[in-house]
């Protein structure tokens, strides 16, 4: 577990990088979510409130649903950003590939400030405030607010409390901590529409996601006595103008069936190039196994991308695994 003073003393660094430069880039990861999207409008209104000017891009579009989050208009794509930056702040991003392709906004002597709460961050930025047991990214940016004595407004507690609730899954996931309910609490005194965001964050699906869950649920198959589910979408079978997010929340369906650990989603974006999720419910830590094919995520959440055959990393998934502790733990308990 992290100390607490070298947390206070990342917050610190990352206050006085805030305070002493200007004209900032923002930027949230590719294929973004709702952490990473209220993060970088939280910072975003955060160097508004100080006078500093600031850039928010991503290389993909924002799902239509975050466009109710203020700033969310000004959020641009990279080919429509004709300068470059010397100083950067990434929120949410694991790790440099999940910045996307965004070198030709950076100067060669770019300083980057790297906020996130992912255990595989690989701490690529020149100052970095990393917290893996924070629920959201959302969360270490409250303490960066309350390390600024910035106080709070109704667009700052709408940001940082749909960072909470996406990453929590609606406060239900185990890494809906004490603290996390503490800060929700403070925000709702701030106007905050919890049923609202909800809504429009959590609930509301498109006509694509039904499309796409109706075709995923027809290939899913539970294996290894119970234990795994997994599923997948080829490209062939996704409609034109499907999105990142009518496919969110896919995974879930294999996880969620009774007695499995470990649930598996295939994206197939193109010829063999499928997006992998995984997800796990108590035991197998699939973070570890995501990083293993240089991705990335958290002990419960994770993935990466494979370039190869659907049978092919499916296999070799099963085999990680039956390899993992975890799941040797859970052989041991149900034997």
């Amino acid at each position: 577990m992290k100390d607490l003073n070298e947390y206070k003393r990342e917050l610190s660094q990352a206050g006085q990088f805030i305070k002493q430069h200007d004209n900032y880039l923002i930027v949230s990861h590719i294929n973004p979510d709702g952490d990473t999207i209220s993060s970088s409008l939280t910072m975003a209104l955060l160097l508004r409130f100080l006078g500093k000017s600031f850039t928010l891009v991503n290389e993909d579009p924002i799902p239509d649903k975050f466009n109710f989050l203020p700033l969310s208009d000004q959020i641009l794509s990279i080919s429509e950003i004709k300068n470059t930056f010397s100083h950067v702040i990434t929120v949410d991003v694991a790790d440099q590939k999940r910045m996307g392709m965004i070198s030709p906004l950076l100067t060669d002597d770019v300083e980057i400030l790297n906020i996130d709460h992912h255990p595989t961050n690989d701490r690529f930025g020149h100052l970095n405030v990393i917290l893996p047991t924070a629920a959201a990214t959302c969360e270490i940016m409250y303490d960066l607010v309350k390390e600024l004595n910035i106080p709070l407004s109704q667009d700052l507690a709408s940001c940082i409390y749909t960072g909470l609730l996406t990453d929590t899954g609606g406060f239900r996931y185990t890494n809906t901590s004490p603290k996390v309910m503490r800060i929700a609490a403070e925000l709702l005194e701030y106007g905050v529409s919890p049923g609202e965001i909800a809504e429009i964050a959590l609930e509301t699906i498109s006509k694509n996601h039904i499309s796409v869950l109706q075709i995923a649920l027809s290939h899913l198959q539970v294996i290894e006595n119970g234990f795994i589910a997994w599923t997948y979408l080829k490209a062939n079978e996704l409609p034109q103008d499907v999105t990142s997010d009518d496919t969110e929340g896919i995974v879930n369906y294999t996880r969620n069936i009774e007695g499995v650990e470990v649930g598996i989603f295939f994206k197939e974006v193109k010829g063999n190039v499928f997006k992998i999720s995984l997800r796990s419910k108590k035991y197998v830590d699939v973070g570890a196994i995501a990083k293993a094919y240089h991705g990335g995520g958290h002990a419960r959440a994770s993935g990466f991308t494979f370039y190869g055959d659907l049978e092919e990393v499916l296999q070799q998934l099963i085999d990680a695994i039956k390899q993992s502790e975890g799941w040797k733990y859970l052989e041991n308990k149900s034997n």
